[in-house]
Order: C-alpha cells, then structure tokens, then sequence
C-alpha cells in the first residue's frame, strides 16, 4: 500500500462528502424561509439512503464484471470479495475499500443535484422514490459505461470527473422534472439568504478539489494540474458572471459570483485532467457566458427549474464535455486523448453524442418515471402545502421559530 496515495484519497473522498452538506446550505438560501428544511432534507436523506444502496448493491452495478457493456455484475453484492487487502484495479497501492468510498460520495451528490429544480413543491415520499429509481436506471449504468469499463468506455469516451455521469445527467433530469411537475403555484421570489449560498458556494468550491483533483486517484501531476484547473475555471467564471451582471442588470450581484464559480466547477469538471491551464481559463470564461445565457432563455421562456440546475449544472456539464472533446491533449495526460484542437476530431465527435445520448436518456427517463410514481403517490404537494410551507406541512419543523 502507498501511504501517500491513500491518505490523499481519504482526504478527497472526505472532500466530496463534504459537497452534500455544501449542497444542502446552497439549495436552502435560494428557497424561501418555508421550505429550507425540506430541500436541505432532502440532499441529508441521499447521504444515508445513497449509501445503503451503495453498498448493498450499488457498487457492484457500476464496478462489477461487466455485463454487456451497460451494467456491472453481482460479484461485489454486499461487499462481498472486498477485504482490507483488497487493491483498486486503476491503482494497486491503494485499497479498493478506499475506491468504494471515494465513489460512493459521487453517487450520494449526484441525484441531490436535481432537487433545486423541483424546489418549494415535491412530496418527500415521491422524492424517495425517485432517488432510488434513478439511482438505479440512471447513475448506477452510466458509472458501469464510463468509468467501470463498459460500453461507453470501450468506445474511446472519455470523463475525468463527471461532466456526462453527474452534471449532464442531473441537470437534463432536472429539466425533464420541471417539465413533468409544472410551475409552483406559490413562488418565493428572492433568495432568503444570501450568506448561506456563500456558505454553501464555499464548501462546494473547496469540495471541488477532491471532486476532480481525487479523480486521478493518485498524487502526481495530472492530480496537481487538475486541482489547478479547478480553481482556475472557477475564477474566470466567477468574474465572467460578474462583468454579465454588471452589463445586463446594471450592479454587481454577489449572487451571480456565487453561480459563475459553481458553472465553472461544473464544466471543467469532465475536462480537468485532460486540458492544460490556457484551456481552463477559456472554459471557466465560456461557461459563465453559456449558462447565464442558458439561465436568461429559461426565464424569458417560463420554465420554472426553481434554482437554475439545467442551465448550471446541465449546460455546465454538456459544455464541459464538448470542450473536453475540443481541447484534450495527451502532452497533459498521455492516459486521455488529442481533441478538435488538435487535430483528433474523431474524439470530440466520439464526446458529443455521448453526452446527447446521456442527456437524452436522463430527460426521457426522469420524465417517464415521475409519471410512474405519480400513479403510485402524488408527486406534487397540495396548494395549501406550498402557501403553508413544506417544512411545516412534511415535517412538522421550522428552519426560523418566531
């Protein structure tokens, strides 16, 4: 075992642990004083509830030998074949209990992401359902395709940290929940609380480091240039944001720093290892543009993805891909692939219809299966729960006691 290895796993599957509470403080000061407990809720749930399913069967679906190319087999059912001396195939030095961990936080933030979309209206019941369905039919394969060695893998795809598997697929399952539950009927207006979207933006961005930088699974340069690129991604998208508010809506907004860094996390994500530092700063300066421009279409168009998932997190991830497919080059990472760039436009075609297809594939299931758990429990809450509130009508709680 590499002790180095190792401890730095740890540390960056504790850092991605730390991206749900970081979540959970970011959805909940965009909702209103009503309903902070219910969307903080419910990333707190997928943390246990993910990971019951992770270990039991979850693991063994995305990890275990292949099955067609869409799904893992049973040989980790359970963690059975895992003991501590147990080594992780893409490193030998480090256990695999480690890879299991590490993975598991991925698939614990994944589907919380698609609950800013539906905010202020969806049952709890309903949301249970549907975070454990789309678990299932949704992450669990696109683990096994991409990064288990399935079908996507061996076709030449390539996803450093989740752009397609977590970003494109969340935020396209996002839209399709928007679609399918409808507008609210009591819409909060503002956020109520700024500085808890800093709190929440601040463990985000500092998580962020173990998101990508730990992708690697090991400490060396790739590991080095990817914690850089993160940052530097998240820097120029902030300040992007920030110039767009400035010339659009005549002041600065804090909250539009907040929402640039968090569009750049998400698009340099699949590219982080694979790009150099030149590249990383034009895909944090593309992603504020894309997506405050994917934001401003959503509203002119009357969508109600209550906390702008699609169009950070979706178009953040579906972008990120693309530029992956544009400026990968094997001078960074001789394990990645020459993009558009230079000169490999197979690569960048290879990129993009595998994120078309995912973000299809996430929109059309997520759509359907609302449709089914709506036949099994309502999936929308009453109007006399949203002008109450959820927290007090679900839960029978108060985020602020008069």
């Amino acid at each position: 075992m590499d002790t180095g290895d190792t401890a730095f796993m740890l540390v960056a599957t504790s850092l991605v642990m730390l991206m749900t509470p970081g979540l959970a403080f970011f959805y909940g000061g965009l909702v209103g004083r009503k309903n902070v407990l219910t969307i903080m809720m419910q990333s707190f749930v997928s943390m246990g509830w993910t990971t019951i399913l992770w270990v039991t069967f979850g693991f063994s679906m995305c990890f275990g030998t292949d099955i067609g190319g869409i799904i893992g087999g049973g040989n980790y059912l359970f963690m059975q074949n895992i003991g501590i001396n147990t080594v992780t195939p893409i490193n030998p030095q480090v256990p695999l209990i480690v890879f299991v961990a590490y993975q598991m936080m991925f698939a614990v933030i994944t589907p919380a992401l698609i609950t800013g979309a539906f905010a202020d209206r969806v049952k709890f019941k309903a949301y249970m359902i549907f975070l454990t369905v789309w678990l299932v039919f949704v992450y669990f394969p696109l683990v096994h395709m991409i990064w288990g060695g399935g079908l996507l893998a061996q076709w030449g795809v390539l996803d450093f940290a989740g752009g397609i598997v977590v970003h494109a697929s969340a935020g396209f399952a996002a839209l399709a929940s928007v679609f399918y539950i409808g507008k609210r009927k009591v819409k909060n207006g503002k956020p109520h609380s700024l500085p808890l979207v800093a709190l929440g933006t601040g463990l985000l961005w500092f998580g962020w480091y173990g998101f990508n930088a730990g992708s690697e699974f090991s400490v060396n340069g790739i590991t080095a240039i990817a914690f850089l690129n993160t940052d530097i991604a998240a820097s120029f998208a902030a300040v992007t944001w920030l110039i767009l508010a400035i010339i659009f809506e005549k002041k600065p907004k804090i909250l539009g720093v907040l929402t640039g860094a968090v569009a750049g996390l998400a698009t340099i994500t699949p590219a982080a290892g694979y790009v150099n530092i030149q590249a990383a700063m034009l895909i944090g300066i593309v992603a504020s543009i894309i997506s405050y421009g994917a934001v401003a279409y959503k509203n002119r168009a009357g969508w109600d993805d209550a906390l702008d998932v699609w169009g950070v997190h979706g178009v953040g991830g579906f972008l990120g891909v693309l530029m992956l497919g544009i400026f990968a080059t094997v001078t960074v990472n001789d394990a990645g692939a020459n993009g558009l760039f230079y000169g490999a436009p197979i690569f960048f075609v290879k990129e993009a219809i595998a994120v078309i297809l995912v973000s299809l594939y996430a929109f059309v299931f997520t759509y359907l299966a609302l449709g089914a758990i709506n036949r099994i429990t309502n999936v929308r809450v009453s109007k006399e729960t949203e002008e109450v509130g959820l927290d007090i009508m679900e839960f029978g709680e108060e985020a602020y006691v008069e």
